[in-house]
């Protein structure tokens, strides 16, 4: 499935690069989230006549994410979870636990640009978590685990 990209998609391509993907991550991914439209010919001068208004959207978005990163920068947070008295966890830490903490203490952050690569937190300790709030923009904040009084 050929497409035209509308956004910098990370592994992938940047804007306006002409893409050929698996046909069901070009339907319900790309063309769904707005981040691409199909290859045709109509959408390609539709898109050639737009460019400058694609570009200036895209560049918009990356100062926001930029901004957004300057306060992220350094930031910590501290989660309390229910704990054994050698430090495993009851449960665990999840991007959606990290993502409600940084938005409770003032920095607002989305689930999804949370990453753990390692999967959920399951222990006590301090941990270097990534976050990805532009395909340019990435920064590592750090999440405390401490157990319940």
């Amino acid at each position: 499935m050929d497409l035209i990209l509308l956004q910098k998609v990370q592994n992938l391509g940047n804007l306006g690069d002409k893409v050929s993907v698996k046909p069901g991550y070009g339907r319900n991914y790309l063309v769904p989230y707005g981040k691409a439209v199909p290859a045709t010919a109509a959408n390609l001068a539709d898109f050639e006549q737009r460019r400058a208004e694609f570009e200036a959207k895209a560049n918009t978005i990356l100062a926001e994410a930029q901004a957004r990163k300057a306060k992220l920068q350094g930031g910590s947070v501290t989660i309390k979870a229910n704990a054994s008295a050698e430090g495993k966890l009851f449960g665990s830490v999840s991007t959606r636990d990290i993502a409600e903490a940084f938005t409770a203490a003032g920095l607002p952050l989305e689930k999804s640009e949370v990453v753990m690569g390692e999967g959920p937190l399951r222990r006590t300790g301090e941990f270097d978590v990534q976050v990805v709030l532009h395909a340019d923009v990435e920064l590592m904040v750090k999440v405390v685990v401490q157990p319940e009084a």
